[in-house]
């Protein structure tokens, strides 16, 4: 049976999370990664910064750290060139990633700094007041948006990939079992390697948008989010309202920290 005590913070539990949301799900998921993967707990460090998910870091047990709002890449940027033996883990979502931390996210994957991130987009600001986030989609409800927003959302692994990550990868936690194996892709590749997470927010984005119940969201995600190679078969008309899951982007190339650990060395000999 898997031990997941190993890796858990037991003193911290009860968690802060609502009934339904889906972050615990990633939690877990997590975990068997690492397990599978025989990281140790030494070796590997993890970084979020401010929201929902970012509690996640409060209930595993290596090394952490909760930053500031939008600046866990950064931080997580200074941790990797400090000891890049370390395995970096940025855990983060759709508003602080992408809204205060948006050049963040890109330049790292601009640069392909060797780090994993997980982005639990739940399409909405959960923690602070359920705003409008940059992937709230056109016509749904927020706090900052009581008769729907009228923005268009970003398309966050889309960014990822056009921003120059070599790993891009989109998740749910409805299909626990390809999350899982996605998790384990991205930590394996080096460079910037994103999974995208569908978490389902039940209190601040499900009660606006007419599935207040966590069930109606765990059916949305069965119903609407297909593997890529099924999504890519459908019509246009087909593909609306779907959501193509599975691996997205995986090439190879030049990652930042080696090169410039290179530099140095090129250096030293002049």
């Amino acid at each position: 049976m898997f031990d997941y005590l190993e890796y858990i913070r037991k003193r911290n539990f009860p968690h802060i999370w609502c009934s339904g949301c889906g972050d615990g799900i990633v939690l877990k998921t997590l975990i068997r990664a690492m397990k599978k993967l025989n990281i140790s707990k030494d070796e590997a460090v993890m970084v979020s910064g401010i929201g929902c998910s970012s509690r996640t870091p409060g209930y595993i047990d290596i090394n952490t750290l909760h930053t500031t709002h939008g600046r866990a890449i950064a931080f997580a940027t200074g941790v990797k060139l400090a000891n890049p033996s370390l395995k970096v883990i940025v855990v983060t979502g759709d508003g602080d990633a992408t809204a205060i931390g948006g050049n963040h996210y890109i330049h790292a994957a601009r640069r392909n700094i060797d780090m994993t991130v997980l982005l639990y987009n739940n399409y909405i600001y959960g923690m602070t007041g359920g705003q409008v986030s940059p992937t709230t989609p056109k016509g749904d409800k927020a706090s900052t948006a009581p008769y729907g927003s009228l923005e268009q959302p970003f398309n966050i692994s889309g960014l990822a990939s056009a921003a120059g990550a070599s790993f891009v990868a989109r998740g749910d936690v409805y299909h626990v079992q390809q999350l899982e194996k996605l998790i384990v892709k991205a930590l394996e590749k080096k460079g910037f390697s994103l999974v995208e997470i569908l978490s389902p927010c039940p209190t601040a984005y499900g009660r606006r948008n007419r599935m207040a119940h966590p069930v109606d969201l765990m059916k949305w995600l069965r119903d609407n989010a297909i593997p890529k190679s099924r999504f890519d078969k459908l019509s246009e008309e087909e593909k609306k309202g779907k959501v193509p899951t599975g691996v997205l982007i995986d090439i190879e190339k030049p990652e930042f920290i080696s090169e410039y650990e290179k530099l140095i060395e090129t250096l030293k000999g002049k």
